[in-house]
């Protein structure tokens, strides 16, 4: 699903029926099953999928793959990046983790394994058997984080060739789609280099996080 197919979902009128919602919430349930329960790729890594979605959530957050703290704890975002990523949002773990408030959503549910630099790329396999089935019950998202160059390239219009290009660009998708860094200690020296993001990004960005979630 691309930026303008999203947009339009997310323009279409949302049922204040009880039982749509119920409804809705049980097949959403059925699917986190399913994809929980997802071996699709058991020939290349070892099988964890990690999703935390709800239908009332607002705040949509697709990152890259769980890394092997959030493997072994099955806690999506339960490590450093996670700290660093609540302490940009200015979000306490109790709403960070509300299903009501956020869905998280990584590019590939499952940690990858290492490669020679870091961890592998998320599995391909997983955006096209399970995103659009879960992006179509999630009806009241209003702002996605995208975290990283994969999440980056898969869902914003016209994405720049990098990713530092994507973030300065960030004003032109605000806020329906929000281009960050990975908030990986990694990352020091890319955050360092640009004091931009965190003094020119960072309050715009967690001002409007406050005003959708509170």
């Amino acid at each position: 699903m691309d930026y303008q197919s999203w947009q339009a979902v997310m323009a279409k009128p949302i049922s204040d029926g009880l039982s749509a919602k119920q409804t809705n919430s049980q097949s959403l349930n059925q699917l986190v099953q399913s994809v929980t329960a997802c071996r699709e790729c058991e020939a290349w890594l070892e099988p964890r999928p990690v999703i935390r979605v709800g239908i009332h959530a607002r705040l949509l957050i697709i990152g890259q793959a769980p890394g092997t703290k959030v493997h072994a704890s099955g806690i999506p975002w339960d490590d450093a990046s996670g700290k660093r990523l609540r302490s940009w949002l200015a979000l306490a773990d109790e709403v960070f983790y509300d299903t009501d408030k956020v869905a998280i959503m990584p590019m590939g549910f499952c940690y990858p394994g290492k490669g020679r630099s870091g961890d592998l790329p998320p599995r391909p396999e997983c955006r096209p058997l399970w995103h659009d089935k879960i992006l179509q019950h999630l009806t009241n998202i209003r702002m996605t984080l995208l975290i990283g160059q994969y999440a980056q390239q898969a869902y914003l219009s016209r994405p720049a060739k990098t990713l530092t290009e994507n973030v300065k660009g960030w004003r032109q998708w605000f806020p329906a789609m929000i281009p960050l860094p990975h908030p990986s200690p990694r990352n020091k020296l890319w955050l360092k280099q640009r004091p931009w993001f965190e003094a020119e990004l960072l309050p715009p960005i967690r001002n409007a996080v406050q005003k959708l979630l509170f």
